[in-house]
């Protein structure tokens, strides 16, 4: 069958929806680019934000008339949307087939030939474990070949009061190292060179689902570096998101010492009020959390960090907002996601008092916005004369006769190349122009 998958959300459904391509191919069927010219739709849905799962029912819902006029067409969802929403989703969308939670991607092949024989709807919602080791599959359809997410961690323990992914994404497991190392090596085989390990709390990895900060010289993660760093071919490691207060010395001292792990760190901060992070139920305090970015930057000098932010929390004044504002500017942060807060029905938050006006949120949202790109073109601007060294991508979007690829930091450096270059190898690149999106240099000795 010629199979269509939309995805919606975060890198771990973008992760999930090309591990469900690539056991789709296995079982033979194929993976097509139009709505059009698909046997099967799939919705790979999101429950973060409520405009996520809003965008996905609406677009689900306009479906309904390629199905009047293909009867045979199969349209599926899965993910986040399909584990909270769960069978009144298919009350509410009745033209929809089957229903896939988070704990079931794994045994997407095999509900899909269930329907097609059989012409049932069908929900899979229960929780396993099985759906971590079960989703080691890639598609080698990439739009990026040499890059690839892999999935270590699934679920979180946390229940920050804002957040519904422990709800949809259940409980918090781990990998083995040994399961994960032999996934990488046969990425590399294929050519991948750099990889993103992902979690809900991917520095969590290993701990068993312990939501108090590990001990010192303990880190199940910092091991998992330490073992993929060793493996032949292999350029470039990085990995989100990771929670702030497991980053013990072990870890720190892991980044800064392994080459392999990039020098560019997502860490969600969400507020830098210690008033609202109490009420958000997130387990450190502003001066923890500048503490661990202190550490970083000491012993790695050139780190960069994004992080993540939530403006109008309930109850969250100006003061608090200007608390935020004030530790993020200190960080120095080149990269943000900013949200202005939405209620999320079933989380403590939803049910707070003194809930922020939209216009307030917008204000402080447009604030933050501002500031960061005062922020990412000054740093910018800081990198001209410095040396890159650069994973080559190949032949830039916008201009062929130049290539690009991505430094350690994460920023997109453009070139010149040479023609002994090869996609995927490693360049120094002495850079002599920036503007807010990208680098331009040289290649140098």
């Amino acid at each position: 069958m010629k199979i269509y998958i939309k995805t919606y959300g975060c890198q771990m459904n973008e992760r999930d929806s090309e591990a469900c391509a690539g056991m789709l191919v296995e079982k033979g069927h194929s993976i097509v680019d139009s709505e059009e010219e698909a046997d099967v739709l799939i919705f790979n849905t999101c429950s973060v934000r409520e405009l996520a799962e809003r965008k996905a029912i609406g677009k689900i819902g306009i479906m309904k008339k390629l199905k009047k006029l293909n009867p045979d067409l199969i349209i599926g969802v899965m993910g986040c949307m399909a584990q909270n929403l769960g069978e009144a989703l298919l009350k509410k969308l009745p033209h929809v087939d089957f229903l896939i939670g988070t704990g079931q991607l794994h045994k997407l092949p095999d509900i899909l030939e269930s329907i097609a024989a059989e012409r049932h709807q069908a929900a899979l919602l229960e929780e396993s474990p099985e759906v971590l080791t079960g989703m080691a599959t890639h598609f080698y359809g990439r739009e990026n070949p040499l890059f690839a997410y892999i999935a270590i961690t699934r679920g979180c323990n946390r229940y920050c009061s804002y957040c519904i992914v422990p709800y949809v994404r259940g409980r918090e497991i781990s990998r083995d190292i040994p399961d994960v190392v032999q996934e990488v090596k046969k990425l590399v085989d294929s050519g991948v060179r750099e990889i993103m390990l992902l979690g809900q709390n991917v520095a969590a990895f290993g701990l068993n689902g312990d939501t108090n900060p590990p001990p010192e010289g303990v880190s199940p993660f910092a091991d998992l570096l330490h073992e993929l760093n060793k493996i032949e071919g292999l350029k470039r490691i990085r990995f989100t998101s990771p929670y702030p207060s497991y980053f013990n010395d072990k870890l720190i001292d892991a980044i800064a010492t392994l080459p392999k792990v990039c020098h560019n760190l997502h860490l969600p901060l969400q507020s830098g009020s210690n008033r609202i992070l109490k009420k958000m139920n997130r387990q450190y305090t502003a001066e923890q959390y500048l503490t661990i970015v202190n550490k970083l930057k000491s012993r790695i000098p050139d780190m960069t960090f994004s992080t993540d932010v939530i403006v109008g929390f309930p109850d969250e004044t100006e003061e608090d907002f200007n608390a935020t504002r004030n530790l993020m500017n200190i960080v120095d942060y080149d990269n943000a996601f900013i949200f202005k807060y939405s209620p999320r029905e079933g989380t403590p938050a939803a049910k707070m008092a003194d809930q922020v006006p939209l216009e307030i949120k917008e204000k402080r949202n447009e604030i933050l916005l501002k500031d960061l790109a005062v922020r990412s073109e000054r740093q910018n601007r800081e990198l001209i004369g410095s040396t890159q060294e650069v994973l080559i991508e190949g032949p830039s979007k916008r201009n062929p006769k130049r290539w690009s690829g991505r430094a350690s930091n994460a920023k997109m450096v453009i070139f010149t190349p040479e023609p002994s270059m090869q996609i995927g190898g490693l360049a120094k690149i002495k850079i002599h122009r920036a503007t807010k999106a990208s680098l331009f240099g040289d290649i140098t000795d």
